[in-house]
């Protein structure tokens, strides 16, 4: 399986502008440039994506994990707040908060944290970062 995205980038570091594909159509030259990533302009930036793609990932192999236990959620909402830091190498993604909160009926607190925690392990957007993961995980 492969999936693709492109980008087009075009001027300066702090005066250019550039534009993020999608193959499925999702994103069509959607705009981005330095303000939107490192002083909080809004728009979109690929640290945004990344924590958008892990929430995203994250919730579909909580699922998976609880089905594995014979558990259907009804919901899975998830929240993933990426950080990145200026280091001596440079700008770095350094961690990644999830914030779950999940209903699901006849779940224990025990099932549930052990369905979470493989989740969090298994996903391949975790296992794509090199990042320090961190999660507080619900029943609501």
């Amino acid at each position: 399986m492969q999936r693709k995205a492109s980008a087009v980038w075009k001027g300066g570091l702090k005066d250019g502008k550039g534009t993020v594909s999608s193959t499925s159509g999702v994103l069509s030259n959607t705009p981005y440039s330095f303000t939107t990533r490192f002083e909080n302009a809004p728009g979109t930036n690929p640290e945004e994506l990344i924590a958008a793609a892990h929430a995203a990932c994250f919730s579909m192999a909580l699922s998976a994990q609880l089905g594995g236990a014979n558990l259907t959620p009804e919901s899975v909402s998830t929240a993933a707040t990426l950080t990145m830091e200026k280091l001596d190498a440079g700008w770095t993604i350094t961690a990644v908060h999830l914030d779950v909160v999940a209903k699901v009926p006849g779940a224990s607190a025990e099932v549930f944290s052990t369905a979470a925690q493989n989740a969090k392990a298994g996903c391949p957007v975790s296992k794509v970062l090199n990042a320090k993961v961190t999660m507080d995980a619900k029943l609501g």
